[in-house]
């Protein structure tokens, strides 16, 4: 059985797709870009990028009832391997202790042309 998870205080799917679902004790949060759910907006700056897709993320685990310590694998897309230390430090701040297992890979172009995209794997139980 599976179950939608949705939020409003993260930016709603572009697609055909859902925020989150969870199947089988795992929540999984479908790739998050950095619009600003209040407005829309979407900043220039990479960091700010990078924080603005995990505080989507962060909103998505918060609607299942989950934080980031339940997350066990994460990806991230980004435009440019040459954000990657800028990214990874926005990114060590929000898993500090016990981080999950990770991908990060360079993608030839992400949706709305953004820098970040990050998607998660979560335990629910």
């Amino acid at each position: 059985m599976k179950k939608v998870v949705y939020t409003e205080q993260a930016p709603p799917a572009i697609g055909p797709y859902s925020q989150a679902i969870a199947a089988n004790g795992l929540l999984f949060v479908s790739g998050q870009i950095p619009v600003n759910p209040a407005n829309g907006e979407i900043s220039t700056d990479v960091k700010r990028q990078a924080e603005q897709s995990l505080s989507n993320l962060k909103a998505i685990l918060a609607a299942a009832g989950r934080t980031t310590a339940d997350v066990v694998k994460t990806t991230i897309f980004i435009k440019n391997m040459n954000d990657f230390a800028a990214i990874n430090e926005v990114y060590a701040g929000v898993f500090a202790e016990n981080p999950p297992a990770r991908s990060c890979v360079e993608v030839a172009r992400l949706p709305k042309d953004v820098l970040v995209e990050i998607e998660a794997i979560a335990a629910l139980n």
